[in-house]
């Protein structure tokens, strides 16, 4: 291990050392006073509290008169059990020889395992570890928790410094199985400590995370779903960033909502461009359940969980006044029922009859500007092909023909004009 490591390696372990002083004489680290601790199989020592170290005394289970342990067993305040077990939990009594009287209280448990941690960011610049026990100690316990970034491996990125840490890592609040670090580096790895101290020994987890590799966002907020009106095959759906993402233009957020009629158990899922989408394929007359995540824009780390669910049903009223003459016709193909007796909307299978239309001025632009790029080459290779020709069209009918390439290899006496010898 690195001298960092080790470092803080003994930090911790001095730390628990002292927490754990309950393994020694009449310990008062942990619990109420009077407790002590061991564990079961062991050998287990207790002390009576109060007593000057080698006195003796006499030694009672708490409701009995049965004598356990006399002054004259040479072993002074201390009462020895050789195998401690279940049996053996409960409250003890001694009484010196002038009469004074302690009371002691045994309770068994287990050392504690290496506890199993795990670490998720919110944000690009914090990011929080939760742990639990790896097992059951039955003993009261605490956790030291504490981070460094870690280092570029070499004799000098070994080195421990107050630029690398260690820090201690903020359980928040204090003794929740959660601790916090603020203000850490998108691009940096750090390693996280976790340490389980009970009674009877330490125990430590040491976990790697970037934040590249466990940032999960939040869920987006304010999700709201929307008729469009006039038309009965299409709902708007509008949400708002997690209040946790800080919004910076490197660090943007992308987006899936999914949705579905209500008693339909499969969704259909779209990644929309940015904060809203316009579902086209609803079923008329039916409400729909839609829900949003998001998901770091360059996909780093994992989607997040999805916001709770949206509702809304498209809509059934008439088309608005602001849809041009041109769209008119189409409107006839939405089958109406007599003004006086209104039927109630039944839901639609059929595709909208007016489609969205989703056109991007920047796209039309770059259409025009490949259109004119490849004007552009096709002008140039028509201009390269006439020049080639040009240059290699003989000059004329009546001046001098230059020999063409096979020349060479065509017999003097078979030229044209050549006489024959």
């Amino acid at each position: 291990m690195s001298s960092s490591c080790s470092g803080l390696s003994r930090v911790l372990v001095a730390v628990a050392t002292a927490l754990v002083s309950a393994s020694s004489s009449c310990p008062q680290a942990w619990g109420p006073p009077g407790v002590q601790y061991g564990q079961p199989g062991r050998p287990v020592t207790l002390c009576c509290p109060g007593v000057t170290a080698g006195a003796p005394v006499s030694w009672f289970r708490d409701g009995e008169t049965r004598l356990l342990q006399g002054p004259d067993s040479g072993l002074g305040h201390e009462l020895v059990l050789a195998r401690a077990d279940s049996t053996d939990e409960g409250t003890y009594i001694c009484r010196t020889l002038d009469g004074a009287v302690g009371m002691v209280t045994l309770k068994l448990g287990y050392p504690p395992a290496r506890p199993v941690v795990s670490c998720q960011a919110a944000d690009y610049e914090n990011f929080s570890c939760t742990w639990s026990p790896s097992q059951v100690s039955g003993l009261p316990t605490r956790y030291l928790t504490s981070y460094r970034k870690k280092t570029v491996p070499g004799a000098d990125g070994q080195r421990m410094s107050p630029s690398t840490g260690p820090w201690p890592c903020l359980q928040e609040p204090p003794g929740a199985a959660c601790c916090v670090v603020r203000g850490a580096e998108f691009w940096s790895q750090y390693r996280i400590n976790v340490t389980e101290v009970n009674p009877l020994g330490a125990s430590t987890r040491l976990l790697d995370v970037s934040l590249q590799s466990i940032l999960r966002p939040d869920p987006p907020q304010g999700l709201r779903v929307e008729s469009v009106p006039g038309y009965p095959r299409r709902l708007r759906a509008s949400w708002m960033y997690p209040a946790s993402w800080p919004r910076q233009p490197h660090f943007l957020l992308k987006f899936r909502l999914q949705y579905r009629p209500v008693q339909h158990p499969a969704w259909s899922t779209v990644e929309p461009a940015g904060l809203e989408e316009v579902i086209t394929d609803a079923v008329a007359g039916l409400p729909h359940a839609v829900r949003v995540s998001a998901r770091d824009f360059l996909d780093a780390g994992t989607w997040s969980a999805w916001s709770p669910e949206a509702w809304g049903t498209p809509s059934t009223g008439p088309l608005p006044k602001e849809i041009t003459a041109e769209s008119q016709p189409h409107t006839q193909l939405v089958e109406e029922s007599p003004a006086d007796s209104p039927a109630p909307p039944r839901p639609s299978l059929l595709p909208d009859p007016q489609p969205l239309v989703h056109r991007d001025p920047l796209e039309q632009v770059a259409v025009i500007a490949s259109l004119g790029i490849f004007s552009l080459l096709g002008l140039a290779a028509g201009a390269l092909a006439l020049g080639l020709w040009l240059r290699l069209r003989p000059d004329g009918k009546d001046g001098p023909q230059k020999p063409g390439f096979l020349a060479p290899v065509i017999p003097v006496d078979r030229l044209p004009g050549a006489s024959n010898l």
